[in-house]
């Protein structure tokens, strides 16, 4: 079969393709972690089979508890369209129209899960429609001369209604449909031109450029986005192991066992021993033998196993820079500085995540019309104060002489409350000048001066 021409809709498409079925197989483990999916701890083949069970229950999933700390600290609060303050209302508003609180949150969740995620954007009725996009359905390739450059996306998915693989290709100039027969496991697609009613094959792509933003975690030079469970996983099937051999020493000699010597052990009418004793705890073991002796083994000691398993959850929290409070659910005495101390890794972290997301934040919004050079995004605290010490700070703050508005970015508010909260000031001081005035308060005229004679006089 001849190869399809360099560049051309069929030679992207399966360029495409291929790439985005390797990237997805390669980070369906990091989906699996997330959702404690985690491979069975090794045990021996005889063993396997009889502890199942306890393998199952051994599994804890510190790997959620990562992306999530992450994750529930970013939250887009609105857009300024300059460095004078204010709100972008244009730009809000195309936000909440698309549901991008959410939206935005499902896309940073699937970008630290496996290293990045999309949004798209569409023309719809005039406007524009903005869709976050799953990174097992997406792919966006960059000019190799121009890194950053996108030069072409696919968007791929199936349609169970019909049992056809659908994709499309993006370029900046066409757009391009396909399908196919669902392929069986392991087996190619057979492409054709998907043909969509009223629509031109290959027709224009009336934004000019490809329509996805990208959201990558901690991209690196000539490297996409990778996940945060990327160093952690080893470390989680280490704390697996260790729960899986503590459960079954548990099962096996965590109960201390009874002994007992100088018996004569009765059997039944076949030759099979019988078990002399019932043992129970509102039971007593007596014997009429004046020799019989009775004991019990020492317990087995669980401290190794709980010591090895809490030294593998600081290895998490080291190499993730989540609080060890966070993972090993211990909170004894911490003062407010030693709080603030553990969660500085995490809100580093955070502040450098947030520089590449907001890269594809940017290009979305720009796709859609928001094109204002000086426009930034503007994000809500990633740190957790209480009242008392936000407040307090705002007011010292306020004796240095910072702007009222700037305090008010500082406390939280978002850039539509700060406009609301100004506009309301304002009619406040004016309301307040008028009422001066009506009660003769305000500014009296100038007195005349009877030395000075009338003019014309």
């Amino acid at each position: 079969m001849p190869q399809p021409a360099i560049q051309s809709p069929e030679w992207w498409r399966d360029r495409l393709y291929d790439a985005l079925c390797k990237r997805t197989a390669a980070t369906n483990v990091f989906d699996d972690y997330y959702e404690c999916e985690h491979r069975l701890p090794h045990l021996h083949e005889r063993a396997r089979e009889p502890f199942k069970r306890l393998l199952r229950m051994s599994r804890a999933n510190y790997c959620e508890l990562v992306v999530d700390a992450f994750v529930g600290r970013l939250e887009v609060a609105g857009f300024q369209p300059d460095a004078e303050g204010g709100s972008d209302d244009e730009a809000w508003s195309l936000w909440q129209d698309n549901n991008l609180d959410g939206g935005s949150q499902l896309a940073f969740l699937e970008a630290a899960i496996r290293g990045n995620a999309y949004l798209m954007v569409e023309p719809d009725r005039g406007g524009f429609r903005i869709t976050p996009e799953h990174p097992t359905q997406v792919i966006v390739v960059y000019r190799p001369d121009a890194p950053g450059v996108p030069a072409a996306a696919l968007k791929l998915w199936l349609d169970d209604w019909t049992a056809r693989l659908c994709c499309t290709v993006y370029l900046p100039d066409r757009i391009y449909k396909f399908d196919a027969p669902e392929p069986k496991t392991g087996g190619k697609p057979v492409w054709g031109r998907r043909q969509v009613a009223g629509e031109e094959w290959g027709g224009r792509n009336v934004l000019g450029e490809v329509p996805f933003g990208e959201l990558a975690n901690r991209p690196r030079m000539l490297k996409p986005g990778a996940s945060e469970l990327r160093s952690v996983i080893g470390i989680q099937d280490r704390i697996n192991k260790t729960i899986a051999d503590r459960m079954m020493t548990q099962e096996a000699a965590a109960f201390p066992g009874k002994w007992a010597t100088g018996l004569e052990i009765p059997v039944d009418e076949n030759g099979q021993e019988i078990e002399p004793f019932d043992v129970a705890v509102n039971k007593i073991l007596i014997a009429e033998d004046p020799g019989a002796k009775f004991g019990q083994f020492t317990a087995a000691d669980l401290t190794g196993y709980l010591k090895a398993k809490e030294a593998d959850v600081h290895d998490i929290a080291a190499i993730t820079s989540t609080p060890p409070h966070y993972l090993l659910g211990s909170m004894v005495n911490l003062s407010a500085e030693a709080l603030k101390a553990a969660e500085a890794g995490l809100i580093h972290k955070i502040y450098q995540r947030r520089r590449f997301l907001e890269e594809g934040l940017e290009r979305t919004m720009r796709l859609a019309g928001i094109a204002s050079s000086q426009a930034r995004i503007v994000w809500k605290s990633p740190e957790w104060r209480t009242e008392g010490e936000l407040v307090d700070a705002l007011v010292k703050m306020s004796s240095l002489g910072v702007p009222r508005e700037v305090l008010w970015e500082r406390w939280g508010a978002t850039p539509q409350e700060i406009e609301r909260w100004r506009l309301m000031n304002e009619e406040a001081l004016t309301r307040a000048m008028d009422d001066d005035l009506a009660a003769g308060y305000g500014p009296k005229p100038d007195p005349v001066d009877p030395t000075v004679e009338e003019v014309g006089q």
